[in-house]
């Protein structure tokens, strides 16, 4: 992880400075080299001196093949990147080890110090690329040989599996590799998965796993970040009418070392792939602006590039944009053991804490229903989802970061992450974290991308039409390996499908493309999932752009008028138990009154006002 030091050369406004200080959690003192004159500045104005990132979405362009080259490489570069102590026969030491001579090690490292990027470690298309080599069909057999004949229960040599290799060449006409190759690809397999297919699970869980009761690593902010979901114990209402609508979903992330978040999302639909896409860029991204924007005066330091994310096994942790994307930065995402929840402590720990606090709130549900006992939630529910977040943050970064924590030895949150960034008498500081220059790149990069063609009139998603000029050069291009129609990637909010983002193979950056016809409302992604989803049992041959955006609006008709047949009911129930009241006051008025001494005539009441009647202020005005 890269951090901001004492002492370290960095650039402050493209000018060369030395950092002389830290002060707090977003200040350094510098020297600016070329006048000498010492400044205050904001940490996040720091920068190294980074080339054009052209090649930031290779990651989605390459293979996947070519992207696991690319990922070997950088696992091979780690222990010299960033290492202030590295010397020349470090680097040539790495380079006799891998084969490679040393201009191209250094230049490997030279690319990826410089833009902090897996993907410039791609390898730069071939001129023959796309044609038949014979090589590939060789490494595709010897890996497919290597799972079916070497990592087996039957535990058979690697002579073993060379003559498998070998024969099955010799029957399909292809070049016999050299033993010598076979040796290097066994020894390059991942020790743990050798063990658990050539052993049993068993063997591997005791050598490999953790001592039960101890989280592994976390040492330092941002070294491992968990993530987690769970349902929150409350109701919220919608903004509009303030009517009940659900319980929300909770997702943290929590960093193991100081007990910190680093980041949270609040939705009403289930955990996904983009939910964890959002909640992992709310954590590199700094949280100055977003408080602002709240009106809460209090920190929440935490910001960067973590380099392990750890989760458990669910299928929105799967997905092939996280993985890419958490690759593309360098960062490792690790699932939790199956049937080891000791595994994430942390989160689960925190998930209590915050619903034990959700539990005071008006709507709450409680744990259970024994619990809740006669309780009314949803007639108790009071939070909009916006103001449940405004309520969540503020117990954030006022409460629960400045409170001791056990986990901590009784140091609050925000306390070791000072001494942990600072250092003290008995340890080094490991720095400020540098912030990413590209947010909204990265929001984008952790958002779910689709691949389709380009066609005259733009381009369909999910029966939706989208169209940009941009486009234009783009139509019936065809991918030169497959001669057929070209794929492109657009990525999408899945808040707002209004707008999809188009990443142009040639720059390398997004583009904003909407709907073709720009009547359309905007709509979430789980709106249009609801719609299709109703169209699917009837009898029809097709769903197109004019049904889902009729089911939209006839959706939206329903929901607006259940809202004013309930809001219209609610006042029939509050008109009649009124009704109820005053005629049982009129009742006892005149059971009163019949017990009454008479009075004289001059102090008798006056009979002008119909007491069958009670008058009301606003009585006579009709909703």
């Amino acid at each position: 992880m890269k951090t901001i030091n004492p002492g370290q050369f960095v650039y402050w406004k493209s000018e060369p400075a030395i950092v002389l200080e830290l002060r707090g959690f977003s200040e350094a003192c510098i020297r600016v080299i070329a006048n000498k004159k010492t400044y205050v500045v904001r940490a996040s104005e720091l920068t190294e001196r980074l080339e054009s990132q052209s090649n930031s979405h290779g990651h989605l362009f390459a293979t996947d093949r070519e992207w696991d080259i690319a990922v070997e490489r950088y696992e091979l570069l780690k222990p010299l990147l960033g290492n202030r102590q590295r010397t020349l026969a470090d680097v040539e030491e790495l380079a006799r080890k891998v084969g490679k001579s040393f201009a191209t090690i250094y230049r490997w490292l030279q690319k990826v110090e410089n833009t902090g990027l897996v993907s410039s470690l791609l390898r730069v298309p071939r001129e023959d690329r796309g044609k038949s080599r014979l090589d590939e069909e060789v490494e595709q057999l010897i890996e497919a040989k290597i799972q079916s004949k070497y990592l087996v229960e039957e535990r058979p040599s690697v002579v073993s599996l060379y003559n498998s290799i070998k024969h099955e060449c010799q029957s399909c006409g292809l070049p016999i590799p050299h033993i010598n190759t076979i040796y290097a690809r066994v020894k390059s397999l991942d020790d743990e998965e050798k063990i658990r297919k050539r052993m049993g699970r068993k063997k591997a869980k005791e050598k490999f796993d953790p001592v039960l009761g101890k989280f592994p690593g976390g040492k330092h902010p941002n070294a491992v970040i968990q993530i987690d979901h769970t349902p929150m114990d409350v109701i919220v209402v919608d903004s509009a009418h303030r009517l009940p609508i659900g319980k929300p979903y909770l997702t943290i992330a929590i960093d193991v070392a100081t007990k910190m978040l680093s980041g949270f999302v609040i939705t009403l639909d289930p955990p996904s792939a983009s939910t964890v896409g959002i909640c992992v860029a709310n954590s590199i991204l700094t949280k100055d602006k977003w408080l602002a924007e709240l009106n809460i005066d209090a920190e929440w330091p935490f910001y960067g590039k973590m380099e392990m994310i750890h989760v458990d096994n669910a299928k929105e942790f799967r997905g092939n944009m996280l993985k890419r994307a958490c690759e593309l930065y360098g960062i490792i995402l690790e699932n939790r053991p199956k049937g080891q929840p000791n595994f994430g402590p942390h989160v689960e720990r925190a998930f209590r804490t915050f619903m034990s606090e959700c539990q005071d709130l008006p709507g709450t549900t409680f744990s259970n229903v024994k619990d809740k006992l006669d309780y009314d939630s949803e007639g108790k529910a009071c939070f909009t989802l916006a103001e449940l977040e405004l309520w969540f943050t503020n117990f954030i970064v006022y409460y629960y970061h400045h409170k001791p924590h056990r986990g901590n030895d009784n140091i609050a949150p925000i306390r070791l992450y000072d001494q942990l960034i600072h250092g003290n008498s008995e340890q080094p500081g490991v720095g400020l974290p540098f912030p990413v220059e590209d947010e909204e790149t990265l929001r984008l990069n952790f958002t779910p991308f689709v691949e389709r063609n380009i066609q005259r009139d733009g381009v369909v998603i999910d029966n939706i039409q989208y169209y940009s000029s941009i486009l234009k050069q783009w139509v019936g291009r065809k991918d030169p390996e497959s001669n057929k129609p070209k794929k492109f990637i657009f990525a999408r909010d899945p808040r707002d499908i209004s707008t999809v983002y188009f990443l142009d193979p040639l720059t390398s950056t997004y583009s904003p493309i909407p709907y073709l016809d720009n009547t359309r409302p905007k709509i979430s992604l789980w709106e249009l999932k609801a719609v299709r989803k109703s169209y699917k049992n009837q009898e029809i041959f097709s769903v197109n752009e004019e049904m889902i955006f009729e089911g939209i609006r006839r959706m939206r008709e329903v929901e607006s008028k259940a809202i004013e047949e309930t809001r219209l009911a609610k006042q029939q129930r509050a008109n009649e138990k009124r009704k109820r009241r005053m005629a049982e006051r009129r009742e006892n008025w005149n059971k009163a009154s019949t017990n009454k001494p008479i009075l004289p005539d001059r102090i008798k009441p006056s009979n002008d006002i119909d007491d069958e009647e009670e008058l009301l202020p606003f009585d006579e005005i009709d909703f």
